[in-house]
């Protein structure tokens, strides 16, 4: 596997690895058609920093980092459960070592499990009136590097 920086030209693949995952989320409202959906990762490629993991050519998730945040995290179901959100987890937390947010939705348990056991912390839960689906969220930190290799002066 490998991971690299987006270019503006990978924001097709980028689009239909998120609809794919986003598919399988069956909690959520669909409340844009594909093409805005697509419009919409176009802009997230040119203005975020996203990481692609890749096998053999064929795109398997992305990232989008900005300063203190994970925007979007998504692996293609089909790559599920096979490295490629951990080694893309791995990515943000070396770009941004300083720690970062994410929110992720109450009813994605994969998710919630996924970045508990990657160390992140709950810090918030809100009943989705902030967000555009309406759905309960949580808020997930991870401090840093710095906070994280304490244990080792315990």
């Amino acid at each position: 596997m490998q991971i690299r920086r987006a270019t503006e030209d990978d924001w097709p693949e980028v689009a239909r690895v998120f609809i794919a995952a986003r598919a399988g989320m069956t909690y959520l409202p669909r409340l844009h058609g594909d093409a805005d959906t697509r419009a919409f990762i176009r802009r997230v490629v040119k203005r975020s920093a996203v990481w692609l993991a890749e096998r053999d050519g064929t795109l398997l998730g992305f990232a989008a980092l900005e300063p203190g945040w994970l925007h979007h995290l998504y692996v293609d179901p089909a790559a599920q459960n096979a490295g490629a959100g951990s080694a893309l987890l791995g990515k943000a937390k070396a770009e941004l070592p300083g720690g970062f947010s994410l929110w992720t939705f109450q009813a994605n348990l994969g998710a919630r499990r996924f970045y508990e056991r990657h160390e992140l912390t709950e810090t918030r839960r809100t009943n989705g009136a902030d967000n555009e689906e309406g759905l309960p969220d949580i808020l997930y930190e991870w401090n840093g590097e710095a906070e994280n290799s304490n244990w080792a002066q315990r």
